[in-house]
C-alpha cells in the first residue's frame, strides 16, 4: 500500500495542483476586472447586417426635369420603380446649380426655378416647368405613401448658373450680390467669377450674408415633413477660390492678426492648379494654414446650418454629400473625417490643427460619393468603391452614425474602357462591395438608370448584397 500511494501522490499532485491555481487565478482575474470595470461604458453595438442598412438614390434636379417638371404621374411611376428594385431612401435635389429652388421659401431675392439645361436626346435643351403644384411636396407624398424615406437634395454654396440657354440665379438677377460671388486666384489676377466666362457661380463661403442667406432657405425647407436634408457643394469652388479682400482680411485675422507683404504668392501662387499643387516639393509659406483656415470656415457654415434646421425640427436628419476621395478634399476646403482622426500623420498639406475641424460630428448622415471605374469596384484604395467606402469609415469613424456610399453609374467611364456588360456588372458588384464596407449604399443618379435600362442590374445587386450572412 504504501509504494501505491507514494506511486499516486505524484500522479494527483500532476491532476490537482493545476487545477487548483487555475482556479485562484481565474477568482483573481474575476475580482481584478471586476474592480476596474468603467460603470459609465457603453458597449458598442453589434454590426448591422446588409438587409438591415438603407439603400439611397439620388434624383438629380435638371437631370431629371423633363420627367418631373410638369407630371407627378412620372413621380409615382419612378419611384414605384426605385422601391421594388430595393431603395429604401431617395434623395429629390431641390436647389439646382443655379441656386435656385423647388420649395416653398419667404426668403428675399429667391426664385422658384422656372427653366433648367439639361441633355435631352443627345442636345443640351431648356426644359420648362410651367406647373404650379410644389415640386418636393410631390416627392414627399408620393414616396412616403410607397414606404419610402425622402431627403432633401441642397446644392449649398452656388448662386447662378450661366450657358448658351441664359442665365439663372440671384447672382445673376441682382448685380447688387456681386460680391457675394466667389473670387478667382488665376494667372491674370483676382477675379470675381462673374467677370468671367459661364457655368456655375459659386459664393464666397467666407461672406457672413451667403451663410445667412443659405441658413435661411434651411430654415424654410425643414419645414417640410422631410426625413433629411443633405447639403451638396457645402464647400469653395476650388483650389483658386476665394482670394477676395474680405477672405484675405479674415484669414489673416486667422493667423493672429498678421499682415501678409506678399498676397497671394505667399500661400498660392497666381494661377496655380491643383494639379500643380500636388506635384510641389515644397509649399508656400503660409497654404498648408490656408487649408486650415478653410476647413474651418466650411466647419462652422456646416455648424450654423445643422443649427438652423434642427431649430425647425430636431428629428430631420442633417447630413452632406463629399467626394471619397479624401486625399486631394482639401482642395475644396472641406474636412469631412471625425476630429479624431489626425490627418497630419498621414498628409503633409495637414497642419496638427486640421483635424480640429473635422465636420463629421455635425452630421446625422454622409453620403460618400465613391465614384471610381466600373472596372475598379473592389480594393483598398481610393479610386476603388469598396476602397473608398472603406476608407471612409475609417477616418469618419463613430463620428456620424451614418456614413453611406455608392458610385455615379453614368460618368464612371469617361473613356469607353469598359463593355455594356462590364458597366452591367459593376452595377451589381457594387451594391455588395460599398454595403460590407459601410452603413448603406448610394447610388447617382435616378437619370442613369432610366436611360440605359439598369434597374435590374441594381435589384439584383440589392438581393446579393441583403441576401448572404452579412
Amino acid at each position: 500500500m504504501k509504494s501505491t500511494n507514494k506511486q499516486l501522490f505524484p500522479v494527483l499532485s500532476r491532476v490537482l495542483l493545476p487545477a487548483l491555481l487555475l482556479v485562484v487565478s481565474l477568482s483573481l482575474l474575476l475580482t481584478c476586472s471586476e474592480s476596474r470595470v468603467d460603470p459609465n461604458y457603453e458597449f458598442p453595438d453589434p454590426p448591422k447586417k446588409n438587409k438591415e442598412k438603407p439603400r439611397y438614390i439620388w434624383i438629380d434636379a435638371a437631370a431629371n426635369f423633363r420627367d418631373f417638371a410638369n407630371s407627378r404621374e412620372n413621380i409615382a411611376r419612378d419611384l414605384a420603380l426605385a422601391k421594388d428594385v430595393g431603395f429604401t431612401d431617395i434623395v429629390v435635389d431641390v436647389r439646382p446649380i443655379s441656386g435656385d429652388i423647388l420649395f416653398a421659401s419667404s426668403v428675399a431675392g429667391v426664385e422658384q426655378v422656372k427653366w433648367v439645361g439639361a441633355w435631352v436626346d443627345g442636345v443640351y435643351s431648356k426644359v420648362e416647368r410651367t406647373a404650379t403644384w410644389d415640386y418636393l411636396q410631390a416627392f414627399i407624398d408620393e414616396g412616403h405613401r410607397l414606404g419610402l424615406k425622402v431627403h432633401a437634395g441642397f446644392n449649398t454654396m452656388v448662386g447662378g448658373h450661366s450657358s448658351g440657354l441664359g442665365s439663372s440665379g440671384i447672382l445673376y438677377r441682382d448685380p447688387s450680390k456681386k460680391e457675394w460671388a466667389t473670387c478667382e486666384n488665376l494667372s491674370t489676377g483676382i477675379v470675381n467669377t462673374m467677370d468671367r466666362g459661364g457655368g456655375t457661380k459659386f459664393f464666397n463661403p467666407v461672406k457672413d450674408e451667403v451663410q445667412g442667406y443659405l441658413c435661411g432657405l434651411l430654415k424654410d425647407l425643414a419645414k417640410y415633413d422631410l426625413d433629411g436634408i443633405v447639403l451638396d457643394r457645402g464647400r469653395f469652388g476650388g483650389i483658386q477660390s476665394d482670394f477676395s479682400d474680405l477672405t484675405r482680411e479674415k484669414f489673416e485675422a486667422y493667423l493672429g492678426n498678421i499682415k501678409l507683404a506678399n498676397f497671394p504668392e505667399e500661400v498660392l501662387p497666381p494661377g496655380a492648379t491643383m494639379q500643380q499643387v500636388m506635384s510641389m516639393d515644397t509649399y508656400p509659406p503660409y497654404f498648408t494654414k490656408w487649408l486650415e483656415f478653410r476647413a474651418k470656415t466650411m466647419y462652422d457654415f456646416m455648424r450654423k446650418a445643422r443649427d438652423a434646421v434642427k431649430a425647425i425640427n430636431a428629428d430631420i436628419k442633417f447630413g452632406a454629400y463629399v467626394g471619397g476621395w479624401y486625399s486631394t478634399y482639401y482642395e475644396v476646403g472641406v474636412n469631412w473625417a471625425s476630429p479624431k482622426y489626425n490627418s497630419s500623420l498621414y498628409y503633409n498639406w495637414a497642419t496638427t490643427k486640421y483635424m480640429e475641424y473635422g465636420y463629421a460630428e455635425l452630421m446625422d448622415q454622409i453620403l460618400i460619393g465613391a465614384y471610381a471605374s466600373p472596372l475598379s469596384v473592389y480594393g483598398f484604395t481610393e479610386w476603388t468603391m469598396q476602397g473608398f467606402c472603406r476608407l471612409a469609415k475609417e477616418k469618419i469613424w463613430d463620428s456620424c452614425p451614418l456614413v453611406v456610399g455608392g458610385p455615379d453609374v453614368g460618368n464612371w467611364d469617361p473613356d469607353n474602357k469598359a463593355t455594356p456588360q462590364q458597366e452591367n456588372q459593376a452595377i451589381v458588384n457594387s451594391v455588395k462591395a460599398c454595403m460590407d464596407e459601410c452603413d448603406g449604399y448610394f447610388l447617382f443618379d435616378m437619370i442613369h438608370l432610366k436611360l440605359a435600362n439598369q434597374w435590374q442590374q441594381v435589384k439584383e445587386g440589392i438581393h446579393l448584397a441583403i441576401g448572404g450572412n452579412k
